[in-house]
């Protein structure tokens, strides 16, 4: 097992963030106390609305001497508007795009492998994980002003697994360095970056004095080098074992054979199954591709809940109470197959309890239970829509040469 694919460590405080109405006062008071490093990782940067006030807070940390390095995707991020590329700039603020489109764009299967984690660590003592991307919760880049906030949620974290998420993101942009030094045919300054790619993070400082109990907690990544299935493992491997109760809320649902077979064991074993999904529409593959395994799940005696009053962009579980996960991966092929993603799970009956209650009340209040009957006799126009969906995401995986 990959030393990133950690167990369980002792000695972390973990704190739930819902929404960029809590990660971003968060993300602007670690700004401000930052002293000499900032490292911030997103699928989607977009300056509308309240995500400015965090760019401020980065560009005023990098004035004040502090290194800043921001990276973000080429697919999810367009280009940077030319004003606020120039104040990055001016401030000292620096920046990558991860595996920027091309001529060709999207038509090359090697571009389909994106960067989708959201990460930060401020000083190699303080980190954020979750799926929450640098985009204002009230506004959608294709869709525009919502209505109500986007529903997703973040970790903040101290304690050992800082360091690996530091040494993580490290090493991408001292990669992604090194290319753009071998463009620039800086051969020597990029053999320099690939050595420092390899170097381990440095040990995390100590964490603040007033935090919760420590918990145990672990870093999960998926990537397509050493880290390619666990993720998905560390679900399997906590609805394989629970005993009483298993609650998931995905935005891009699609799981496996082996996780939809997990699942439907729990539920038949007696566990209480329970799961929130995307209820409004948004990419017409990833909405409808998932619907066709609600049948088996439904037959099973899982609930299944569609929650529609915005969009639904968690990434997060709770199972028997004192398992908790967070962060930036789907269950459906394109993140456990493709995308760079960064989950932390955290084992902790408080968390747990906390994020429970949340799912509960989106579920319970805002969301609308998928029933039987009704969903057995959905519309053909609904199922011609499912199956081309699906059809198309499986020819995307066989042009991508993974099985799922």
């Amino acid at each position: 097992m990959s030393r990133h694919a950690s167990p369980l460590l002792d000695g972390h405080q973990a704190w739930l963030l819902e929404g960029t109405r809590e990660l971003y006062p968060a993300l602007i008071e670690a700004a401000g106390q930052a002293r000499e490093e900032i490292l911030l990782e997103t699928y989607i940067l977009d300056f509308t609305g309240s995500t400015q006030a965090v760019m401020e807070a980065l560009m005023d940390a990098a004035r004040r001497g502090v290194r800043v390095r921001l990276t973000v995707d080429g697919v999810g991020t367009g280009p940077l508007p030319a004003d606020w590329a120039l104040r990055l700039l001016d401030a000292g603020v620096q920046w990558h795009v991860y595996s920027p489109l091309g001529a060709l764009g999207l038509l090359l299967p090697s571009r389909w492998r994106r960067l989708h984690r959201k990460l930060v660590v401020v000083d190699r003592a303080l980190a954020f994980c979750g799926g929450i991307n640098l985009l204002d919760d009230f506004h959608d880049p294709n869709h525009g002003a919502l209505t109500a906030p986007r529903l997703d949620y973040a970790v903040r974290v101290t304690g050992p697994l800082v360091a690996q998420v530091h040494d993580t993101m490290g090493q991408l942009w001292q990669r992604m360095e090194a290319v753009r030094q071998m463009r620039q045919r800086q051969l020597s300054g990029a053999m320099a970056s690939l050595r420092a790619s390899r170097r381990p993070a440095l040990p995390p400082a100590p964490s603040p004095a007033s935090t919760p109990q420590p918990v145990p907690a672990s870093l999960l990544l998926r990537d397509n080098l050493r880290n390619r299935s666990g993720i998905e493992k560390a679900y399997r491997k906590a609805i394989g074992t629970a005993h009483q109760d298993i609650i998931i809320a995905n935005a891009y649902f699609l799981p496996g054979r082996k996780l939809r077979k997990a699942l439907i064991k729990a539920a038949q074993r007696g566990v209480k199954v329970r799961l929130l999904l995307q209820g409004r529409y948004e990419y017409f593959m990833q909405y409808y591709a998932s619907r066709p395994v609600y049948l088996d799940l439904l037959k099973a005696g899982i609930e299944v809940y569609e929650y529609s009053p915005s969009f639904l962009h968690a990434k997060v579980a709770v199972v028997d109470g004192h398992w908790a996960t967070v962060g930036s991966s789907n269950l459906d092929p394109l993140s456990l197959l493709l995308a760079r993603e960064a989950n932390v799970v955290v084992e902790d009956p408080a968390f747990a309890a906390q994020l429970q209650a949340r799912l509960l009340h989106a579920m319970q209040h805002e969301g609308r239970r998928i029933e039987m009957d009704g969903f057995a006799h959905r519309s053909l126009r609904e199922r011609v829509r499912e199956r081309l969906a699906l059809g198309l995401m499986r020819l995307a995986l066989f042009l991508t040469g993974k099985n799922y």
